[in-house]
């Protein structure tokens, strides 16, 4: 394996890693307005991801750091290209942030009713936009020889991106009702696991009719098409295995089957595009490579060693903070949200 395949797939497992983890975060989010009933459940949903979700959110910061280093070209067009989907991105993240720590400041519903609005556009709008920008990078922007990207409003939203991020949206508030299946008990613990069994047949209407539109809309089933019919099958696998525990009451296998569902749809996204990391519509020629997008192999080599030291640290902080909260909450838990 190449330097540049190796980043390559590094920056993929980031990306992965990120909706698996903040996946969850997302769906909780939208279901303090969908789910709760009163200010005692949404205050219960939001401690359940209280010590979890910003070191969740450093796996996209690591990953956007990541591919400016190896593939600076990549990040140069991407981020200029989508400028301004991955702006409200940017903002959506900051006002959950905020919202999180401030809706818990006055006693005022009022105060609560607005931070409550902010959380779940925080929540809804990130999967949203970023579904409709993986869309976009597999059907294909006008990326010109000059390696900048000039699309207009229809290029980036369209019936085909605008599919990708419903789904995404949703499969992120299934994975997420799964999460609070894990997290808290009783009443609203069943109103979880009950709206997910409900979920997983608009879901699975909305993968298959990204699926197919996918095969008309992409060249990614003529590239990669038998490796991407297997991950179809491990996918619908997945899925059947998720809907069969819900129903089982096994939330704990469920949810890792939800969270498989998500890595195996952005995994098929980074299978599709490779050796490419973004497809021109006006030219092959002109699509971004891991070839003529990356950093010299000197860069890629000494961020390899340093990569490779520091993984290991990261990853055991992150598991090490999992175990530590893993203890289910309920409404009598210190964290004032």
């Amino acid at each position: 394996m190449s330097l540049n395949e190796l980043w390559f797939l590094l920056i993929a497992v980031l990306f992965v890693g990120f909706f698996f983890l903040e996946g969850f975060d997302f769906g909780v989010g939208m279901s303090t307005t969908i789910l709760a009933k009163n200010d005692t459940e949404r205050r219960v949903l939001i401690n359940s991801i209280g010590p979890f979700w910003d070191a969740n959110e450093v796996w996209l910061i690591t990953a956007g750091g990541a591919m400016f280093a190896a593939f600076p070209h990549w990040y140069a067009t991407l981020f200029s290209g989508f400028y301004t989907p991955l702006v409200f991105v940017l903002l959506a993240l900051i006002g959950r942030g905020v919202a999180f720590e401030f809706r818990g400041k006055v006693a005022s519903e009022t105060w609560k009713k607005t931070w409550d609005i902010v959380i779940f556009c925080g929540s809804l709008l990130p999967p949203l936009l970023f579904g409709v920008v993986f869309a976009c990078l597999i059907q294909g922007v006008p990326i010109g020889e000059d390696m900048n990207m000039n699309a207009g409003l229809f290029d980036v939203v369209n019936a085909y991106t605008l599919l990708g991020g419903i789904t995404v949206v949703v499969l992120c508030l299934v994975h997420g009702l799964m999460f609070t299946t894990l997290r808290v008990l009783g009443d609203l613990q069943d109103r979880a696991r009950a709206m997910a069994k409900k979920l997983l047949i608009p879901l699975a209407i909305l993968m298959v009719g990204f699926a197919v539109m996918t095969y008309f809309n992409t060249d990614v089933f003529e590239v990669r098409g038998t490796i991407l019919s297997v991950v179809a099958v491990v996918g619908v696998i997945a899925y059947l295995l998720a809907a069969f525990f819900i129903s089982r009451k096994r939330d704990g296998w469920a949810f890792g089957m939800t969270g498989a569902i998500i890595a195996i749809s952005f995994t098929s996204i980074f299978i599709g595009l490779f050796p490419r990391v973004m497809v021109s519509s006006i030219s092959d020629a002109y699509s971004l490579t891991i070839t003529n997008a990356a950093s010299g192999q000197y860069s890629l080599k000494v961020m390899s060693i340093i990569a490779l030291t520091l993984l290991p640290f990261v990853l055991g902080y992150q598991i090490w903070s999992y175990f530590v909260f893993h203890k289910r909450v309920n409404a009598k838990d210190h964290l004032e949200y």
